[in-house]
Formats: C-alpha cells, sequence, structure tokens
C-alpha cells in the first residue's frame, strides 16, 4: 500500500511517503507555519523522490489535530482534495496520539503527556500510557501549562512530556520533580505512516479544534466590550 502522510498541526508542516516496498521517508518541510505554501510541492517532491505518482496514492492519513487553526485546515483541506479526486483512503489520527506514538518508538515506558502549543498561553494536552502498545487515558483537553505542571507535582507519579508545548514552556515543564522531557516538537510522521496503515479508511474526517479560532474569539471579546 502507497501512503501519505500530511502534518500539519503544529508550526511545522512535514509530510510522509510509504510505498507498498516499505520504502519510507518523512520530511519536515517548513517550522514557520507556512503550510499552504510548501504542502502541496512537499508532497509532490515526496512522491517524486519514492518512484510514485499521484495517481499511485492508496491511501492519505492527516493529524487532525488538535492544533493551530489555520495550519489544520490546509492539512485536511489538502487531504480530503487528494482523496476525492484520486479516490484513494482517507485515515485522520490526532496529534496527541502521534506524540504518544512517537514516544513509544523512542522507548519510553510508563506515563506520557503530550502537549501541543494551543497559544493564548494555553497547551492541548491528553495522558497515556505505555507498555507494549499505547493506550489513552481519557481524551484530550486544553489547559494552561502551570495547571499540568501543578496537576503532576502534587501527585508524585513519574511522568514524561513531549510535544512543542513542552518546548515552549520548558521552564514550567522541567520544574516537575518527577518528570522528564522528551524532545519531540514535530508529531510523529513515522507514526502516522504506521497508524494510517492499519486503520480502516473514513468517510470524512474533520478537525479537532477542542476550542474556538482565534479570529472568532478575538470578535466575540470586541462584541462583549461593546
Amino acid at each position: 500500500m502507497n501512503l501519505v502522510a500530511i502534518e500539519t498541526a503544529t508550526q511545522a508542516c512535514g509530510v510522509g511517503v510509504r510505498t507498498t516496498g516499505d520504502f519510507e521517508v518523512t520530511r519536515v518541510l517548513d517550522l514557520e507555519r507556512r503550510h499552504t505554501e510548501v504542502l502541496v510541492s512537499g508532497i509532490s517532491a515526496l512522491l517524486a523522490e519514492s518512484g510514485l505518482v499521484a495517481r499511485d496514492i492508496d491511501r492519505v492519513v492527516v493529524d487532525i489535530g488538535p492544533g493551530l487553526f489555520t495550519g489544520l485546515r490546509v492539512g485536511i483541506a489538502t487531504a480530503i482534495g487528494f482523496a476525492e479526486g484520486l479516490g484513494c483512503g482517507l485515515v485522520g489520527v490526532t496529534s496527541l496520539e502521534l506524540l504518544a506514538h512517537g514516544a513509544h518508538d523512542a522507548g519510553v515506558r510508563g506515563t506520557v503527556v503530550g502537549a501541543v502549543d494551543g497559544r493564548r498561553g494555553e497547551v492541548f494536552v491528553q495522558t497515556f500510557t505505555l507498555g507494549d502498545d499505547v493506550q489513552a487515558r481519557g481524551g484530550p483537553s486544553v489547559a494552561t501549562p502551570r495547571d499540568v505542571v501543578i496537576e503532576w507535582a502534587t501527585n508524585g507519579a513519574s511522568v514524561t512530556f513531549t510535544g512543542d508545548g513542552v518546548d515552549r514552556y520548558y521552564a514550567d515543564f522541567n520544574a516537575v520533580p518527577n518528570g522528564q522531557l522528551l524532545a519531540q516538537s514535530v508529531p510523529s510522521l513515522h507514526a502516522a505512516l504506521r497508524l494510517g496503515a492499519s486503520r480502516r479508511p473514513q468517510e470524512s474526517v474533520a478537525p479537532l479544534y477542542l476550542r474556538e479560532a482565534d479570529a472568532v474569539a478575538n470578535f466575540m471579546t470586541r462584541e462583549r466590550h461593546v
């Protein structure tokens, strides 16, 4: 099966390709939120590097968030466009499960908290247990870094924090005495390809925002002060 993975949930824009012959290549195309400018050309370049053309794609897997509003829209719209235009399968995965699977691939075991930078002084977080496989403990939520730090410093349980939210608020997360930090600023494209190959295609995918877009929030704030 030939797969393309699209990652645009964070500031980074990344693409991965896996071929039927198990050739795999992943690449972070940009780190400055230029998803619109680099995504389609990046996919074309990786397909060519893999010896494929667009019509060879059997399945597209896309990160549906939570993450940055504009990036998610670009990535999901592109994935849907490929799936509809080529008649291939479509699979959505979350940014937080990709962080957990990336940590598992790196050899981390035990409790992992994935944290994606949500801006506005907040992070999108989810807790996982990593053993022989990856198990989610509850769903994703929005929190302040301080609240996450207090929760884990208070309960005293060993935990590993990972994600670009940890990078953004490094001093906060690093202060947890029972915590470890795993550098992983981009959700794992390797994990996206693996999960995309193992899951059933979906009829449709939708972004997992967890909260309203910044533009909507700013508008509502102005409305309340009128």
